[in-house]
């Protein structure tokens, strides 16, 4: 009798590690991941270049929100900190590196993910690949900055001449 309960607890184990296989597989076909090559693929893509890894496509970077008496601005959905573009900067170009960095972090994502935008931001996202080889996240062109001193959610400290808060 004890080595049945052996036996059963065994092929407990077996088929739990069995389903948390299959599962896993499941879970991995669903993604659409493809596993190899660089060419383009049969579905639409929002991406002018298509990409041998997965990416959470469209996953929302910005979301439209409503900050008291500033009204309804960009913020990052990571930490609803607000987001700025730069003055000094064209479209698809950021001018601000070194010292300006530093005071004004760029909104960047991690390679191979498109950005997406909550309900209400209305404008395209887009990326840049900086110096450093990062992406930095742009919106209708222009790349988005965080400011080193807003600390809190809704803080736009940042609101300075040169810098804009980013309206949907």
């Amino acid at each position: 009798m004890p080595e049945e309960a052996s036996l059963i607890t065994t092929l407990k184990s077996l088929g739990r590690g069995t389903m948390v296989i299959g599962g896993a597989a499941l879970l991995l076909a669903a993604c659409g991941g493809q596993t190899g090559g660089t060419g383009a693929s049969t579905a639409p893509s929002a991406s002018p270049s298509a990409t041998a890894t997965p990416s959470p496509s469209a996953a929302a970077v910005v979301l439209a929100q409503s900050v008291g008496s500033t009204g309804t601005i960009l913020v990052a959905a990571s930490n609803s900190h607000t987001v700025y573009t730069f003055n000094s900067d064209t479209p698809g170009v950021s001018n601000c590196s070194g010292g300006c960095l530093a005071t004004w972090p760029a909104l960047t994502i991690a390679s191979g993910q498109t950005p997406g935008g909550g309900p209400g931001v209305t404008g395209q996202l887009g990326t840049i690949t900086r110096s450093d080889g990062s992406l930095q996240v742009t919106y209708k062109g222009l790349p988005l900055y965080f400011f080193h001193n807003d600390s809190t959610a809704g803080d736009t400290k940042g609101n300075y001449t040169g810098w804009s808060l980013v309206k949907p």
